[in-house]
């Protein structure tokens, strides 16, 4: 076993699930997990807050609501509104299973918990490959965003995908205190940017001032084709892009191990993130629809350089640039700072490889984290092949990741609740309201939304083809590891 495992950890049933064998075996109190031991508790409430609400507002954001505004239109607004909603219910269930049992492992420990071995592998590798393609997604937008300044137009975007990539690792590596406090910076600046555009976007619509040659208000809408300017169609196929801009939010619950009160902490947190993460996603593309037409966007630009640009305002479009490039950084640290904690847990149990439950002095565990910078690594080579259509391709990929990570979460929140009413576990008094009706609308709103990916003849359908590639990769995958995550559960219950 590794020399980080707890002596005396109950490890999840083999079997999973609620059979009476699991429910007789079910301890009286929470189950702990091997691999939450070894950390410090460096976050402090005001690194949680921020990166609850800063976590959710990257790329997805700042560069992809510029080519989604473009093919959707205004309604665009309406598809962020939803997936907000929805969003808000999966961190509200993980909220209530971390109050239950804070763990670095998060939804991972959650799953081993309530879904057992195999339920813990399938979330842990999903999660995995969400994060690996996001980083790639992420080091894809920084080289974009370094390009809009001439300087660097002579530096071949795969270079400085590299750079990014060798930056954020190198700082993700030093303690969890400084990945704390970069974070929180990182979001008082993408939230403060986020601020002062609008409150310019509103000055701008109050006294009607032109940008770019077009006068801000509800004609922008009205003028050019209304609210679904190219049908509903188009709505529906960047839901899945949507689904990824919020794809952060569940980072909550990862941090949750790494505080010294998470049960104070993370309710407010948690609660927090409905109403700011709706008024800065909703409300900022609307105000970018008003604005502009919607067909002055683009794919390759962010729409708040865009009408920054259009205002003529000297070094406007490089200040906001540079806030979004902050963004993509930010979003790649807490990529890489969430896989690492997501390996370890599930190393220590026998499901991934043994080098990724190692920690380094400053008690970070760099191996997961070293792990998923190579998969970026893969991301570089990509901008070198496709620098054109890396950022879309690695960004659906990652989110059948993001999807799959939410319906466990729910899942794992269904038998959590299943488990409280048959007496098993208590149920905090933070909870997700409407059990289990609200997770059986979620798990099928995210379902559906890999089923109208198909619509997508681009992108969307050769990415929902690679479902049963990756279903097939995570049964060879079992099948590998299954004798030696059943001697490491069979080696902690002959412990003392």
């Amino acid at each position: 076993m590794n020399n980080d495992v707890v002596q005396g950890a109950i490890p999840s049933q083999p079997g999973g699930g609620d059979g009476p064998a699991a429910q007789a075996a079910q301890p009286a109190g929470p189950a702990r997990d091997a691999g939450d031991t070894g950390y410090s508790k460096d976050l402090k409430p005001r690194h949680i807050n921020m990166i609850a609400i800063g976590g959710a507002i990257g790329t997805g954001l700042f560069l992809g609501a510029g080519g989604r505004l473009a093919s959707a239109g205004p309604a665009l607004a309406l598809a962020y509104a939803v997936c907000g909603l929805f969003a808000f219910f999966v961190v509200k269930a993980l909220g209530e299973m971390v109050l239950h049992r804070p763990s670095s492992g998060s939804f991972v420990s959650y799953s081993r918990e309530f879904l057992g071995e195999k339920g813990a592998y399938v979330a842990g590798w999903m999660y995995f490959l969400n994060w690996s393609t996001t980083g790639i997604a992420d080091i894809t937008a920084i080289a974009l965003y370094t390009h809009y300044w001439s300087f660097f137009t002579p530096v071949p975007q795969w270079v400085l995908a590299l750079i990014a990539l060798a930056v954020v690792l190198a700082v993700n590596m030093i303690s969890v205190k400084i990945f704390g406090e970069l974070e929180f910076w990182f979001a008082v600046i993408k939230v403060a940017a986020l601020v002062v555009f609008m409150l310019v976007g509103i000055v701008l619509l109050a006294t009607q001032h032109p940008v770019g040659g077009s006068t801000p208000g509800i004609g922008q809408i009205v003028d050019h084709g209304g609210l679904f300017p190219n049908g509903l169609m188009p709505v529906v196929i960047v839901l899945q892009g949507v689904v990824f801009a919020y794809s952060c939010v569940e980072l909550v619950g990862v941090t949750a191990g790494e505080t010294a009160e998470p049960h104070k902490v993370v309710p407010k947190a948690v609660n927090a993130i409905m109403w700011r993460v709706g008024f800065f996603y909703v409300g900022s593309v609307l105000l970018l629809a008003l604005l502009l037409p919607w067909g002055e966007f683009s794919d390759g630009e962010s729409p708040f350089v865009t009408v920054l640009s259009r205002l003529g305002v000297p070094f406007a479009g490089d200040m906001m640039n540079l806030v979004v490039l902050t963004a993509a950084m930010s979003s790649l640290n807490s990529g890489l700072y969430s896989t690492g904690r997501i390996l370890r847990s599930m190393a220590v149990s026998g499901s991934a490889p043994k080098f990724t439950a190692r920690m380094n002095r400053s008690q970070v565990p760099y191996g997961g984290i070293l792990l998923t910078a190579a998969v970026c690594v893969v991301g570089v080579g990509l901008n070198y092949v496709v620098p054109g259509k890396a950022f879309e391709i690695v960004l659906n990929i990652a989110a059948l990741g993001i999807i799959s990570t939410w319906c466990t979460i729910m899942l794992c929140h269904l038998v959590f609740v299943r488990r409280a009413r048959q007496g098993l576990v208590e149920r905090p008094a933070f909870r997700l309201p409407f059990s289990p009706w609200t997770e059986y609308v979620t798990i099928a709103f995210l379902v559906g939304v890999v089923v109208l990916m198909w619509n997508d003849p681009d992108v969307g359908r050769s990415t929902v083809m690679l479902v049963p590639v990756i279903a097939a990769a995570l049964v060879a995958g079992w099948f590998a590891v299954r004798r030696r995550v059943g001697a490491v559960a069979a080696g902690e219950r002959r412990e003392p």
